[in-house]
């Protein structure tokens, strides 16, 4: 693991520690009955109760390791949870606390409906060159999970459960790149933010041959507890089935639901202040939404001066993601990072949604190493204190989704001066792939701003395919405006629809 991903798990979560007293029971090593219906009840008693903040204290041994010390922590491969299993398609290996990982989070093994707490031992873990420090069993802080994603014959780290209740996970020929989480609250509010713990997790033995892997996790936070069960399938899209049950403590007023965090540095489309040989920097480059009434639109990410809020309203959407559409080696020019292998996180409700919104948050970032973008739903009622909240959905990690290939869709935008003009006009260009075989003299633009004028609107054939949209934009004095765009073709849309926040 890179430092960036390990500041990214944990930039934003709060050192928590001990567990819930009534739960020790189970560490005595003794096994206990388990059923879907287990980590609910434990939610749901434990948000009758007090919320009490665990403790963060470690041992001296852990206590001022470094960076570098902690990347020396390494989890033994041949110790994996399931290894050596007859057809076993997944491992579990365990990240040691220390560094950012302060928490100690229960982990525990479920078996023909018995579960037991899994001990930590420092002979699970190499730490050379040092020598393996004298602790008791302090607990881990996460968990990481393994399949033969790209080939037969190699468990690749399919996902990753650490810090807060974020997670991530990668589809096949894909690296890691943005995050999901458990719950959002709070999320780019003026009041500090709230981030939610995974305080304890099942870890489902498959069975032999199984194509799917099952996890319960349960949350815990001042305001909410919930009971999580992730059903994992790896694949080309490796894809999460998410029942998520929250009981709040009080009330939820702006509650996120299945959120993504990412980063978006700079692209084509904002370089102020840029000074970097790369053309592009970001783990997603967009915020896709299809929304209930069938409608597909795409809001290009922006790495804002100020916080921004946007909100698309209404019933709940066929599904809505984080995406990098990206996908070439010369669209970032980065042998590390490797962002053109970053995935796309798409999530498909399961089940009624109701009214509410895709709310999305850009917060300004000076760099790569901080996630600055968070997507999520947010439900028009909050959710009231005392009262279950279930909310099912379907996560894809991806290299792409297209719900409705027939559409063309966006894969640039650029923006620039125009030429020869004192206005402060804005030269903006969208490229676009796929869609309808079509001439062009077919083809009509629709273009709207909210304020200002728009001028020039034209689309042709673009070279090597697809087509190129150009405008201009005169902001006539104003600072922001919303901007949209498609293509049609005798009044019916041919393209998805282009949303875009301009800002002076």
């Amino acid at each position: 693991m890179r430092r960036r991903e390990l500041l990214a798990a944990a930039l934003s979560a709060p050192l928590l520690g001990n567990w819930w007293p009534a739960f020790a029971l189970e560490a005595s090593g003794s096994a206990s009955p388990f059923d879907a219906e287990t980590v609910a009840g434990l939610a749901r008693a434990l948000a009758a109760r007090d919320y009490v903040a665990p403790e963060v204290a470690l041992p001296k041994a852990l206590e001022d390791a470094t960076y570098d010390a902690y990347r020396d922590f390494r989890y033994r491969a041949d110790r994996a949870l399931w290894r050596g299993q007859r057809d076993a398609r997944f491992q579990a290996q365990f990240f040691h606390r220390g560094f950012l990982f302060r928490p100690k989070i229960d982990l525990h093994a479920v078996e023909d409906g018995q579960a037991k707490a899994l001990p930590f031992s420092t002979d699970l873990f190499d730490y050379a060159p040092n020598p393996a420090p004298a602790l008791d069993d302090i607990g881990f802080a996460g968990f990481r999970l393994h399949a033969p994603l790209n080939r037969a014959d190699y468990f690749d780290e399919l996902c990753t459960f650490l810090g807060a209740s974020y997670f991530r996970a990668v589809g096949r020929g894909l690296g890691y790149g943005l995050s999901a989480r458990g719950l959002a609250l709070g999320s780019g509010e003026p009041a500090a933010e709230e981030f939610p713990l995974f305080r304890a997790f099942w870890l489902h033995r498959p069975d032999a041959g199984a194509e799917s892997v099952t996890i319960d996790a349960l949350l815990d936070s001042p305001s909410v507890a919930g009971a999580f069960r992730f059903v994992i399938t790896p694949g080309d899209d490796t894809v999460f089935d998410v029942d998520a049950r929250l009981f709040p403590r009080v009330t939820l007023e702006k509650a996120g639901i299945a959120p993504l965090t990412s980063m978006f540095h700079f692209d084509a489309s904002g370089r102020d202040g840029v000074d970097d040989y790369r053309p592009a920097v970001h783990d997603s480059d967009g915020l896709a939404v299809s929304t209930h009434a069938g409608e597909q639109v795409w809001r290009p990410l922006h790495n804002p001066r100020s916080i921004q809020h946007s909100g698309f309203q209404g019933r709940a959407p066929g599904g809505f993601g984080l995406m990098q559409r990206k996908r070439d080696f010369a669209d970032f020019e980065d042998a590390e990072a490797h962002y053109e292998r970053r995935p796309s996180a798409w999530i498909e409700p399961l089940g009624d949604w109701g009214e509410g919104e895709v709310h999305l948050v850009e917060i300004p970032t000076a760099d790569e190493y901080h996630d600055n973008i968070v997507a999520f739903w947010r439900p028009a009622v909050p959710l009231p204190a005392g009262r279950e909240s279930r909310w099912r959905y379907r996560l894809h990690w991806t290299a792409t989704h297209l719900w409705k290939p027939a559409l063309a869709h966006v894969v640039a935008t650029r923006i620039g001066a125009v030429p020869k003009t004192t206005r402060g006009a804005r030269l903006i260009v969208i490229d676009l792939d796929g869609g309808p075989e079509q001439t062009v003299s077919a083809l009509e633009v629709e273009v709207r701003a909210s304020v200002g004028t728009v001028r020039n609107a034209v689309v042709h054939a673009r070279p090597g395919g697809g087509w190129r949209v150009g405008f201009e934009y005169e902001p006539d004095g104003q600072t922001v405006a919303e901007l949209g765009m498609r293509v049609l073709q005798q009044g019916r849309a041919v393209s998805e629809t282009w949303l875009y926040r301009w800002q002076a």
